[in-house]
């Protein structure tokens, strides 16, 4: 059941909020023991806000759009009175006082907070191997990693623990634990959705975005955490000029999913799509800029803590570590950069509406694996799985992960969309169309 069914099946008192809330427990408790996607879960605060929801439908109808709804919320987004540890031990027994601007907005809508969900620690990484509460499985596997930072999120959404989930994104962590948990995952434009009351890592590339089955549950999440009323889809594939890398793209890449994005791809033109090659800019020297950009913001947010060595894993206290190292003089040219980068991809979608390319080179890698071998060469497993969408961010593009098939072994491959700045509403039409493909 998606997100939208499950409303519309409260709404016509086919099912209770009560119910759904219920069935969303079970499922947690039944998977979460292998698969570690919750940090913390709410059962008696979601069950006591499923009644309150209930009862207010009988007596005043809908409260929103997702009134009765069970949700999950990465664990480094504010929830009044409830803990809030962004994954971390730094953070291990923080409790807000008050919501992030994101929850209240799921409040309003009638959202059931089941639990907030496993994460990379700190937001730092892809993998969600979190050292303080243990790894993240992947539901298809549980011998591979989930993907991260927001892997505890696709993990909920991809085995029903929640029909929805928040995520965040700074260099690919809400699109790479779509990718490989085999769920849609959408990064709006930078700014559009309210950071507030969001644990930062780095100040000018952190996205908040939804984890979900369809792009339709996304785009009404979207629109939820926007605080605006909710938009209709139109899908529309007739027409839409998509833009196919010729240079970077494809160049380091798993051929199973090579493969499986040709073949998509080839869906998208016999539903009447415009396929057109195109060249994308210095991407190898985006993705350096925005490296350069986050080692820099997340040692000056985190610089006060670093003497308490004992409280972080390794390999978030070496990136900490590296980024004390940049000058200033670099990060103020890497900005400078990231504008030039800017202007050039809005060049580039004045000939086309969306790019595709894959999500993540390869699917999900065993848990603890460092390295990936693709085509005879060793690549670094962060770099590698960030290397289509770090530069997303730092040029501040919506994009969005869509699941597009399943390599021999059974793990899903994501296709990443990514559409022109402030054109979210265009992106999620045109994912709707091709998912349907």
């Amino acid at each position: 059941m998606t997100a939208i069914e499950a409303a519309e099946a409260i709404r016509a008192r086919r099912v209770s909020a009560v119910e759904l809330t219920r069935a969303a427990l079970e499922t947690i408790e039944r998977h979460n023991p292998a698969l570690n996607a919750f940090i913390t879960v709410t059962a008696d605060r979601a069950l006591g806000q499923a009644e309150a929801l209930d009862r207010e439908l009988a007596s005043a109808g809908p409260r929103g759009p997702l009134h009765g709804v069970p949700i999950a919320h990465k664990d480094l987004i504010y929830t009044a009175g409830v803990r809030t540890t962004s994954g971390s031990k730094l953070f291990a027994d923080f409790v807000p006082a008050c919501n992030a601007a994101v929850v209240d907005g799921f409040e309003r809508a009638g959202a059931v907070m089941v639990g907030k969900t496993n994460l990379h620690e700190l937001a730092y990484g892809i993998t969600s191997e979190n050292p303080h509460f243990g790894a993240v499985r992947n539901p298809h596997d549980p011998s591979r990693s989930a993907g991260g930072s927001s892997g505890g999120a696709g993990v909920a959404v991809a085995t029903g623990m929640a029909l929805l989930a928040t995520g965040t994104d700074t260099g690919g962590s809400i699109r790479i634990p779509a990718a490989w948990c085999g769920v849609v995952g959408f990064k709006p434009t930078y700014g559009v959705v309210s950071r507030a009351g969001v644990q930062p890592l780095g100040f000018t590339l952190d996205h908040i975005g939804p984890l979900a089955q369809t792009v339709a549950d996304a785009a009404l999440a979207f629109d939820v955490m926007c605080g605006r009323e909710r938009r209709e889809l139109t899908p529309a594939a007739r027409g839409v000029r998509i833009g196919i890398p010729v240079n970077f793209c494809f160049d380091v890449i798993d051929a199973q999913v090579k493969d499986a994005l040709l073949g998509f791809a080839r869906r998208c033109a016999e539903a009447g799509a415009e396929l057109i090659e195109v060249r994308v800019p210095d991407w190898d020297a985006l993705n350096a800029t925005a490296r350069l950009i986050l080692l820099a913001e997340a040692s000056a947010l985190y610089q006060p803590y670093l003497n308490r060595r004992g409280d972080f894993g390794e390999d978030v206290y070496r990136l900490l570590q590296q980024g004390r190292l940049i000058p200033a003089i670099d990060y103020l040219n890497a900005q400078r950069m990231r504008t030039v980068f800017r202007a050039e991809f809005a060049c580039l979608f004045g000939t086309i509406d969306v790019l595709l390319t894959p999500t993540t080179p390869a699917t999900a890698p065993p848990i603890g694996q460092r390295n990936i071998e693709l085509a005879g060469a060793t690549h670094d497993t962060r770099i590698l799985a960030t290397r289509l969408m770090r530069g997303v961010n730092a040029v501040g593009l919506p994009a969005i992960s869509l699941p597009c098939g399943r390599d021999r072994d059974g793990l899903p491959i994501g296709a990443q969309l990514i559409g022109r700045a402030g054109r979210d509403a265009r992106l999620l039409d045109v994912a709707a169309a091709l998912e349907q493909r």
